[in-house]
């Protein structure tokens, strides 16, 4: 079976409880990187996101549905809303980075 010296089981009835120990300096700081890169993916996918729309928005324009100033105010609504959540990404993983590395 699986046997690992860190990890003792004790069993409580019905369930088991096992007691793990802190992750090491190694460790914490692979998960930090793992943090990072989630970070990284999670804003490529918010600009993919803005790309989408404002091609949506040109879309309307050659469509003749919506003017310039339309487009203009929308591309601008994009970039706001784009800018908020790379920022809320970026706190999120700072956030977590700082728990992570103190000790």
């Amino acid at each position: 079976g699986l046997y690992n010296a860190e990890f003792t089981p004790n069993t409580l009835g019905t369930a088991i409880r096992i007691n793990m120990p802190p992750p090491t300096e190694e460790r914490r700081k692979e998960l930090a990187k793992q943090v990072q890169k989630e970070g990284e993916g999670a804003k490529i996918a918010i600009r993919n996101i803005r790309q989408d729309a404002n091609k949506e928005i040109a879309k309307l324009v050659k469509d003749k549905a919506i003017s310039e100033d339309e487009k203009k105010r929308g591309e601008d609504d994009i970039q706001k809303l784009t800018d908020a959540n790379i920022k809320d990404v970026d706190k999120v993983v700072a956030d977590k980075e700082k728990e992570l590395l103190s000790v």
